[in-house]
């Protein structure tokens, strides 16, 4: 059964050894990199929370979730306020192809269906134009292209 646990001092160092697949590293951010990203954002005033993503007790992925625009993020774009993100999804190269992703996803949405920042009526996320694996994934769960761009890449969202 998968499972979203927040990233904590007992599992950040396996979730920094996780990585994707070479071909893919111009598509997602490396887990250190987030990780870091969160701590700038929620000591900026923003929201950020990130998982680990656990099938039973093995470690398949990494995602983060986030909520606003902080103090230091001067070109979000217009979604990006009072809306909540899918700043990052990633599944270890060693598990993808088994549909971990749209589970993920899908446990994502119900963490951000709970509220942890309050009321908003989209979920967005971002993807490279390229990456056509994002894109079906998103699309097969109803996310939507917004015709917006956000740092090269394209911006698709979901109304809550």
């Amino acid at each position: 059964m998968l499972r979203l646990e927040k990233v904590n001092g007992k599992n950040v160092w396996d979730i920094l050894k996780l990585g994707v697949k070479e071909e893919q590293m111009n598509f997602v951010a490396d887990n250190s990199r987030s990780i870091i990203e969160a701590y700038v954002a929620i000591a900026g005033g923003g929201y950020a929370f990130p998982f680990g993503i656990y099938d039973s007790d093995v470690l398949v992925g990494f995602l983060m979730v986030g909520y606003g625009v902080d103090d230091d993020w001067e070109d979000a774009p217009g979604i990006a306020k009072d809306n909540y993100s899918l700043w990052r999804l990633m599944i270890d190269r060693g598990f993808q192809s088994k549909g971990y992703g749209t589970e993920a996803v899908k446990l994502a949405l119900d963490f951000i269906r709970s509220k942890p920042c309050g009321e908003a009526r989209y979920c967005w996320l971002s993807y490279a134009p390229d990456n056509t694996v994002a894109k079906n994934l998103y699309c097969s769960l109803g996310f939507e292209e917004t015709g917006d761009i956000d740092g090269g890449e394209l911006i698709a969202a979901l109304e809550l």
